[in-house]
């Protein structure tokens, strides 16, 4: 069985996925917020309103959908050395900021450090330097988790994570935090539909606003977060 079918659907490789985007799995995402930190020091961000709706724009014009994009490309290209060192050099290369380089390449540089514990022949074909989303699709794929649970989870780890930064921002409460993750449910399902089918053609993005800020980040004078 070729090694990308190889687990497809099996409850193993759903567990496996749901391990290595876990809050817990050490890849150090509490210490980014992607540029949040920034919005809400200079007001574009006060309230749960506000948070969902910068989401929202994440996911369908932003660094969210750049993220998955290139994540479903690095899962098709996961057996091919040469086009997987292609895919994770445009994603170091998209990076808006300083700050956003390198948060996807410490977080992709960790998580194949603790992936290892899985050894799969796509370790070796990753070397450091990978960003965040590339390093999950491969392994992801040699691991037969299918793309569409690869993307949909992939997505709400991330939506997730920015959450709990702007908890801790002191934006919004916990229950709070539920509501927007609930009522994301049916846009982080439309669009890991629709990345599944995309290319590097269909990269780009829309959210000039965000990526000023996340360079205005770098020189913040009193941070919580590395982004």
């Amino acid at each position: 069985m070729p090694e990308r079918l190889r687990g497809a659907g099996d409850p193993q490789s759903l567990i496996r996925l749901m391990v290595w985007l876990s809050p817990s799995f050490p890849v150090g995402g509490f210490a980014y917020s992607g540029g949040l930190e920034a919005a809400v020091a200079e007001g574009h961000v006060s309230g749960a309103g506000d948070l969902a709706a910068w989401l929202e724009v994440l996911l369908g014009a932003g660094s969210l959908r750049n993220d998955a994009i290139l994540l479903a490309e690095a899962h098709r290209a996961f057996d091919d050395a040469g086009r997987l060192s292609e895919v994770a050099a445009l994603a170091a290369a998209l990076a808006g900021s300083a700050e956003r380089y390198y948060e996807a390449i410490n977080q992709g540089d960790a998580f194949l450090a603790a992936a290892s514990a899985w050894p799969q022949p796509v370790l070796s074909r990753l070397g450091a330097g990978t960003a965040y989303s590339v390093a999950i699709g491969a392994v992801a794929a040699a691991n037969g988790v299918v793309l569409a649970e690869t993307l949909l989870a992939f997505l709400q780890a991330q939506c997730a994570q920015l959450v709990s930064a702007a908890i801790r921002l002191g934006v919004i409460g916990q229950r709070q935090a539920v509501a927007i993750l609930a009522g994301l449910e049916g846009q982080l399902i439309a669009r890991a539909q629709a990345v599944e089918t995309m290319g590097l053609d269909d990269l780009g993005s829309a959210t000039v606003l965000a990526d000023l800020l996340s360079m205005r980040h770098e020189t913040q004078y009193s941070r919580l977060f590395q982004s």
